[in-house]
């Protein structure tokens, strides 16, 4: 039976600061971060993380995600179920353009390798790219208003894309998912 994923975005909303990091160990969690990720745990809810990171890493592309994860466990005891990644660093990679954030292929790729239901997952991001790759795939974008985040319901000349919530931490954002996935339960 499929089941529903929170996917997270990696950059700004898991970490502090600018998403070039490098070197790996100058990433650090935000707070909160590895408390909600661990909250996702425990109520059995598949958690993805997603990046571009050619855009995030000058290295093999796996040494940021390790980091994050280290520090998850090492913090909380929390961890992600499956991540993905477009590699390429342009639009203009028409080959792997699926891949790219807002098209749906890491999403449809989670679905297929993890039996996940779309319909009843979330996306959790600062990005208003991120709420048009929810919307793109029938998810719920729920904006994150840190950093970037902050700007984009003021800024007019953002894309035209409505979160389906707007929280002002990650774990604002995780407890209304758990809420709406304890309601569609019980329903």
């Amino acid at each position: 039976m499929a089941k529903p994923a929170v996917f997270l975005d990696c950059d700004s909303v898991l970490n502090i600061g600018a998403s070039h990091i490098n070197p790996p160990q100058d990433l650090d969690l935000s707070p909160g971060t590895a408390a909600a990720v661990r909250s996702l745990n425990e109520q059995g809810i598949f958690c993805c993380l997603l990046s571009h990171q050619a855009e995030s890493v000058q290295d093999d592309g796996e040494a940021l995600p390790i980091r994050l994860c280290d520090l998850l466990e090492q913090e909380a005891d929390a961890h992600f179920d499956a991540r993905y990644h477009c590699p390429y660093p342009s639009p203009a990679s028409t080959q792997w353009g699926t891949w790219r954030k807002p098209n749906t292929g890491m999403l449809v790729a989670a679905a297929w390798n993890h039996d996940l239901d779309l319909r009843h997952s979330f996306i959790l991001s600062d990005k208003v790219s991120d709420i048009h790759l929810a919307h793109n795939a029938g998810l719920r974008g729920v904006l994150i208003q840190v950093n970037s985040g902050k700007k984009v319901l003021d800024n007019k000349h953002q894309h035209h894309a409505k979160p389906d919530y707007v929280a002002d931490s990650l774990l604002a954002g995780v407890a209304w998912i758990l809420t709406q996935l304890s309601e569609e339960a019980s329903s």
